[in-house]
C-alpha cells in the first residue's frame, strides 16, 4: 500500500450527493475537502444521474484519488427510493471505474461503527466526531457531506485489514485467499 494517497468518500443520493476527501501521508489522515452535489432542483431524474457523473468525473480530476469509498444504500421499506439511491451510486461508481479507480462499498452501520463505534449513531454524532478527528473548524449546515467524508474515514481505518465474515479453513487458506499480505 502506498505510503501517500487520497481517498475520496461519496455518500450517493439524488437529491444531495455528499462527498469529502482526506489525504493519507504515513498513516496519518489529513482533511483535503467536503462539500455536496445540491440535486433537489432538478425534476428529471436522468438529469440528476448525469449530474453526479459528472461532478464525480471532475472530483476525480481534480483530485486524482487512489481510492474511492461509497456509502451503499440500506435496506428500506420504500422500493423507488432503494432504485433512485441505487443508480446514484451506480453512477458515481461508473465514474471512479471509468478511470480506473479502485472502489470499496460500506454499509452506513459500517461507517458509523468506525466512526463513533456505534452503529446506530446519528449524523450528528458522526459530524462531531469526524470534527474532533480531523480538526474542522465548522460543520455544514446538511450533513450529507460529512456522510461522505466519513465514507473516506472509514476506508482508511479498513485499509489492508482482512475482511470481517470471510471464513478461513486454516493458515494455508488465509495465505491462498491473502497473496498481498504475506511477505
Amino acid at each position: 500500500m502506498k505510503s501517500e494517497r487520497i481517498i475520496l468518500g461519496i455518500d450517493p443520493g439524488t437529491t444531495i450527493m455528499g462527498f469529502g476527501l482526506i489525504k493519507v501521508e504515513n498513516k496519518e489522515m489529513k482533511f483535503i475537502q467536503l462539500n455536496e452535489l445540491q440535486l433537489s432542483k432538478y425534476s428529471d431524474p436522468y438529469v440528476k444521474l448525469k449530474l453526479i457523473f459528472e461532478r464525480t468525473i471532475e472530483l476525480i480530476d481534480t483530485y486524482h484519488p487512489d481510492e474511492i469509498a461509497i456509502e451503499a444504500p440500506f435496506f428500506g421499506k420504500n422500493v423507488q427510493s432503494m432504485l433512485k439511491l441505487g443508480r446514484a451510486q451506480g453512477v458515481a461508481m461508473a465514474a471512479g471505474l471509468s478511470r480506473q479507480i479502485p472502489i470499496t462499498e460500506y454499509l452506513p452501520k459500517k461507517i458509523k461503527m468506525a466512526i463513533t463505534g456505534n452503529g446506530n449513531a446519528s449524523k450528528e454524532q458522526v459530524a462531531k466526531m469526524l470534527q474532533s478527528l480531523l480538526g474542522l473548524k465548522s460543520l455544514p449546515k446538511n450533513l450529507d457531506s460529512t456522510d461522505g467524508l466519513a465514507a473516506a474515514v472509514c476506508h482508511f481505518y479498513n485499509s489492508g485489514r482482512t475482511e470481517v465474515g470471510k471464513n478461513y479453513t486454516g493458515w494455508a487458506a488465509f495465505v491462498k485467499q491473502n497473496p498481498k499480505k504475506i511477505k
